[in-house]
């Protein structure tokens, strides 16, 4: 079991690391209800909760928050910073699961267009933004704002903080030392398109970051994931379907709780399977009468500037990586055994 005390004081440092200054007026934000619902939300959609995978625990408020921390350290733009505190305030438990629920396994955006409408309804939110005279679309869309998101291969706030925490807390891949060596390497440049982007000013260290994220970005769809994830998400729509659980539940409660929902009911059996099982098996062709998965996911990759210019154009290395990465395989059909046949 992992010690709450020393992982606390970890995300303590590296938010530290992230921004020098802390911005003290932000803390009003982040202490309003709606946004405090996140810490009962994982970053790894529930995988860590399941003895498939080996990971420690990341908080969708903690990743909010540090998303906002690169921002205000890299623009000091109140607005902006806002927008990256909100980015995931409608993500709900277990989080991209639910994308799969909706049938959006490629993008994983399905839960975003809920942003402006989850500001909206809190008070508290709305009360602070009146008061610092910000109004709702300048804080609600993270995608008008460069700095806090763009489009893949490019590296925003948003990619650069899950592969940070990822790397640091999640999977343990790296020191404290190392994320700080990676993240003080970075600065505002100008991309090929002439749009403002977070870019590397060393060849090196841009490599470790894409060795790094490399590595993130095949465990983000192995096939243990996406198994997973498909998984969770049928047993949603099978709860769903008899009224168990309605999808604003999974908006409004703590994933302990929708946890509890579900081995209260026909299905927690096949949760306690899904979360016992240590691997899963795999296939080329179909098996017969057996639940089993297979489908394509979002492939997430980042191939960063480097004083303005790609790393896959300026290290073959580099290049390299990014190609296994684009390369990997998800043909295959993943199943457990017969004890989930009822998700069929």
């Amino acid at each position: 079991m992992k010690n709450i005390e020393t992982t606390n004081r970890l995300i303590k440092d590296y938010f530290k690391i992230l921004s020098p200054k802390y911005p003290n007026w932000l803390d009003e934000y982040i202490k309003t209800e709606r946004m405090q619902k996140q810490q009962f939300i994982s970053v790894t959609c529930g995988k860590v909760y399941s003895n498939l995978f080996d990971f420690k625990d990341f908080s969708s408020l903690d990743h909010s928050i540090a998303v906002a921390l690169i921002v205000w350290n890299f623009t000091h733009d109140k607005k902006q910073t806002l927008s990256g505190l909100f980015h995931d305030i409608a993500t709900p438990a277990f989080k991209h699961c639910v994308d799969f629920l909706d049938g959006d396994y490629l993008k994983q955006e399905s839960t975003e267009g809920l942003t402006k409408t989850f500001i909206q309804d809190s008070k508290d939110i709305m009360n602070l933004l009146k008061r610092d005279n910000i109004k709702v679309e300048e804080v609600c869309d993270y995608h008008i704002y460069p700095i806090a998101d763009n489009d893949t291969p490019m590296l925003s706030a948003d990619r650069l903080e899950y592969s940070l925490s990822n790397s640091l807390i999640v999977f343990g891949m790296n020191t404290l030392e190392e994320i700080e060596e990676i993240y003080n390497d970075i600065e505002v440049q100008t991309n090929e398109d002439g749009i403002i982007e977070l870019g590397f000013k060393t060849k090196s260290i841009a490599r470790k970051f894409v060795k790094n994220t490399t590595k993130l970005s095949l465990s983000y769809r192995d096939d243990e994931t996406r198994f997973y994830m498909q998984a969770i998400a049928d047993i949603f729509k099978k709860l769903s379907q008899e009224g168990l659980i309605t999808k604003k539940d999974l908006y409004e409660l703590k994933e302990s709780e929708v946890i509890d929902i579900i081995k209260k009911s026909e299905y927690g059996y096949i949760y306690e399977k899904l979360i016992d099982a240590k691997k899963v098996n795999k296939s080329k062709e179909k098996p017969k009468d057996i639940y089993c998965v297979k489908q394509e996911v979002k492939v997430r990759y980042i191939d960063p500037l480097v004083n303005g210019k790609r790393i896959s154009e300026e290290c073959k290395i580099a290049k390299k990586m990014i190609e296994k990465n684009l390369s990997f395989n998800m043909d295959n059909y993943i199943f457990l055994d017969e004890s989930l046949n009822q998700l069929n």
